[in-house]
């Protein structure tokens, strides 16, 4: 009778170790589906966020140089129109960010920058110059930089750069709505975001 119990009790032990390990199995065959299912869904939203927009800017260049002295001067001047698109983006394919399945934690560390493109279009109207002081590549290079310049300033005083982060903001939130609909945690920069209108502390 004694060999009968002994072997029911070993018998159960077995058992209950055989089906420990098998959920032990299960829970990390699930912790890693779940893992590789966010690293996926994470590089599917990794593309580029992008706002477009349009300036136009009127210059008038003008350049005088000295000849025998201040009695005489060569002049020549241009009206320069410009037309200019421009896109503010994030590359989300940059984002740093880890996956720590221990805690069950998707980590941001880092946004990329915007990244501000101009392209501009330069149209010459009204192109006089002195026969001694003529336009030369020089003069075409200094118009270019200074234009950039001013599109530069209006596109950061404009809304352009804070529509780009709203749109961020809003690929970042399909991060928080899976990661939380699994059951995960995010933070960003070790700062848990716990809410849709926690994602604001985000910036690049």
């Amino acid at each position: 009778m004694k060999k009968i119990l002994l072997g029911l009790v070993i018998g159960a032990t077995l058992l209950f170790a055989f089906q420990t390990c098998q959920d032990d199995k299960e829970d990390k065959s699930i912790l890693e589906e779940n893992s590789m299912l966010i690293q996926q869904e994470i590089n599917n939203v990794s593309k580029l966020v992008v706002t477009e927009g349009h300036f136009a800017e009127v210059y008038n260049y003008k350049d005088s140089k000295e000849l025998f002295g201040p009695l005489l001067r060569a002049e020549k001047k241009a009206l320069v129109v410009v037309n200019a698109d421009v896109t503010v983006a994030y590359d989300l394919s940059k984002i740093d960010f880890e996956i720590d399945q221990a805690t069950k934690t998707v980590k941001i560390n880092s946004i990329p920058e915007a990244e501000i493109n101009l392209n501009p279009d330069f149209e010459y109207y009204d192109v006089t110059a002195d026969y001694l002081n003529q336009f030369d590549a020089a003069d075409y290079n200094k118009i270019k930089k200074t234009v950039n310049s001013s599109l530069m300033k209006k596109v950061e005083a404009s809304a352009l750069r804070t529509n780009a982060e709203n749109r961020l903001i809003s690929e970042l939130q399909k991060f928080y709505i899976l990661t939380n609909s699994m059951g995960w945690r995010l933070t960003y920069q070790e700062q848990t975001i716990d809410s849709l209108d926690g994602l604001q502390v985000i910036k690049p």
